[in-house]
C-alpha cells in the first residue's frame, strides 16, 4: 500500500510541476554601448506603413516600457533625441513528427485494479506494481512548432552609428505572437547591454509579471 501511495504522489507532483508554461528564448546582442551616455532620449524609427499598424504600435509600447525601466526617455515635441530605436518581428511554423512508446498498464487490465490476478484474490505475485507497465508498441504523431523572432536596434541619432543590435528567437507551441511578444521584449533587454556577441538563453514563466 505504501508503494501505491508513493507512486500516486510522485505522479501528482509530476503533473503539477508540468503545469507552468515557460517561454525560452535564445538571445544574441551586439553592442558598442558608450561608457557614459547622460542623454538617453530616443524616438522610434518606423516606416509609413508601420505608423498605421496597431499591432506594431502595441509592440512599440512594450519596448518603450522596457526602455523606461532602464532609464531611457522618449522624446516629445520639439526636443532633439539622442537615439533612434527600430524593431522587426516575424513568426514561422514547422511540422514536427515524433514517435513515442505505447505502454500497457496491468493495473487496468481485464480484471480491474488487480488486472493480472483473479477477482477477490490478492498475491504479491499478481501485484501490478511488481511487474510494472509494459511497452507494447509505438505510435507516430505530428504537431506544429512556431518560431517567433524579434530584432531591436538602437542607433545614434547624431551620426547613425549602431549602438545595440539584439535578436531574440523562441520556439514553442504558442502560435499567437501578441501573447509571446512581452516575453521576447523582456528577454531582449535582460542584462542590458551585456557582453557583445555572447549568446545566452532566457527563461520566463508565462505567469511572470512583466
Amino acid at each position: 500500500m505504501k508503494r501505491i501511495i508513493s507512486l500516486c504522489f510522485a505522479a501528482l507532483m509530476l503533473l503539477l510541476g508540468g503545469c507552468a508554461t515557460v517561454i525560452r528564448s535564445d538571445v544574441t546582442a551586439f553592442n558598442e554601448w558608450p561608457a557614459d551616455l547622460p542623454n538617453k532620449s530616443y524616438v522610434f524609427e518606423h516606416t509609413p506603413a508601420q505608423e498605421n499598424d496597431l499591432e506594431y504600435k502595441n509592440y512599440e509600447n512594450l519596448v518603450g516600457s522596457e526602455l523606461q525601466r532602464l532609464g531611457f526617455a522618449q522624446s516629445a515635441g520639439s526636443a532633439v533625441p539622442q537615439l533612434k530605436v527600430a524593431l522587426k518581428y516575424d513568426i514561422a511554423s514547422r511540422e514536427v513528427f515524433a514517435t513515442e512508446p505505447v505502454v500497457a498498464d496491468p493495473m487496468w487490465g481485464p480484471y480491474g485494479p488487480y488486472g493480472w490476478g483473479r477477482p477477490g484474490f490478492y498475491s504479491p505475485f499478481y501485484d501490478p506494481f511488481w511487474y510494472g507497465p509494459q511497452v507494447v508498441g509505438q505510435r507516430t504523431f505530428n504537431y506544429q512548432l512556431f518560431q517567433r523572432r524579434l530584432n531591436i536596434t538602437i542607433t545614434s541619432a547624431v551620426n547613425g552609428k549602431k549602438l545595440y543590435d539584439v535578436t531574440v528567437t523562441s520556439e514553442g507551441k504558442i502560435n499567437s505572437l501578441p501573447a509571446v511578444m512581452p516575453y521576447l521584449v523582456r528577454s531582449a533587454f535582460t542584462d542590458f547591454p551585456g557582453k557583445s556577441g555572447v549568446p545566452h538563453t532566457v527563461e520566463l514563466k508565462v505567469d511572470d509579471k512583466l
